[in-house]
């Protein structure tokens, strides 16, 4: 299938195990369908996983396969070969790791270099296994408030954010995979988990936008892709950023200049409730101005969305342009053929050097 031809969905929706039931392939097939993102319960070993990319693929050579693979605690694939990615707030203490101004720079030369090895082994691996895109890096600053920020976030100061997540995107980008800066505009104020909640950040737009936001703006064209927080910022919009006109398309689109794609976070969270339905919340997030839905660990929801969501399709064809560019463009090494790549070794040498894996 060419890319003139592809024709992905707003939908992006999981698959129940480690090979594809009926009802996973139906939902695939579905043209409303237009990614397929991977847990942990997707993954027994990389022989397993590369069949089953391989059997989405054959189902639907437009769908993006996903998955959140950011390092630390947030890893999907952690044994059979897979390297254990440090959580990203490892690499802000190694830019930060000495107060003499003497040594300064190359600690953030090292950072930086550190960053950039792990974006490639991380890309790299996945590719590896049939799989396309990873929901990556985490722009949240680390306020010390957030739990389920925390050690995800390379630091509490915008500045060192920019430049680590700048530098993973550039191995991301040497590894043939795009890259999602998330959760728009900081999820690291909000203390709330919107897993299980509703995150609250009372803070002012001009606050976020000279704070938090900061990241986004710098990263600039380097950036392929957003996720925006399901959190609450009442001085800004009484709707979560997710579902938000005001943060998606005045602040994002136009304000900063964004051009790449817009994902929902999950929309089973407990942050999206606000919306009512899922139906209801998939609407809201696409007016609002996203490109795609997240409909994660419930295939009743899943199949709610497929059955009942209406989509205007000459609204569809700029998202449509804009997920494509998420595919990879190059062929990816085999795993065995990789384990001898002078750049991969390099790259996990650097990151044992650094005792970061």
């Amino acid at each position: 299938m060419s890319k003139s031809t592809m024709n992905p969905g707003p939908i992006t929706l999981d698959v129940v195990g480690q090979t594809l039931n009926a009802q996973d392939r139906r939902r695939i097939l579905h043209p409303l369908t237009g990614g397929v993102i991977l847990f942990g319960r997707n993954f027994a070993n990389r022989q397993q996983l590369t069949k089953l990319t391989a059997d989405i693929k054959k189902l639907r050579p437009d769908v993006l396969i996903s998955i959140d693979h950011e390092g630390g605690r947030v890893q999907r694939c952690r044994t059979d070969g897979f390297t254990h990615l440090p959580a990203m707030r490892k690499l802000g203490e190694l830019w930060g790791m000495t107060t003499n101004s003497s040594h300064a720079a190359e600690s953030a030369a090292l950072a930086m270099a550190a960053a950039t090895a792990c974006g490639y082994v991380l890309a790299a691996e996945l590719r590896a296994c049939g799989v396309d895109f990873s929901f990556t890096p985490v722009l949240d600053l680390d306020f010390g408030r957030s739990g389920v920020i925390g050690d995800r976030s390379f630091s509490r100061d915008p500045q060192i954010v920019f430049v680590l997540a700048k530098s993973l995107n550039e191995g991301l980008r040497l590894g043939g995979m795009a890259n999602c800066g998330k959760h728009f505009p900081g999820h690291g104020w909000a203390e709330a988990d919107s897993h299980v909640a509703i995150p609250v950040d009372e803070r002012s737009l001009d606050e976020i936008l000279h704070d938090d936001a900061k990241p986004y703006e710098w990263l600039d064209l380097s950036l392929a892709a957003v996720m925006p927080a399901h959190v609450i910022y009442p001085k800004v919009d009484t709707s979560p950023a997710g579902f938000s006109k005001i943060w998606l398309h005045s602040v994002l689109r136009q304000e900063l200049g964004f051009e790449g794609v817009i994902f929902s976070d999950d929309l089973s969270m407990e942050g999206a409730s606000v919306a009512g339905s899922v139906v209801k919340g998939a609407q809201m997030a696409l007016e609002a101005g996203c490109d795609a839905v997240l409909i994660c660990n419930r295939p009743d929801l899943a199949d709610e969305l497929l059955s009942q969501l209406k989509v205007t399709q000459a609204k569809r064809e700029d998202s449509k342009k804009r997920l494509n560019r998420l595919l990879p463009t190059t062929a990816a090494l085999p795993w065995e053929v990789l384990q001898d790549e002078v750049e991969y070794r390099h790259a996990k040498g650097l990151l044992k050097q650094l005792k970061l894996i």
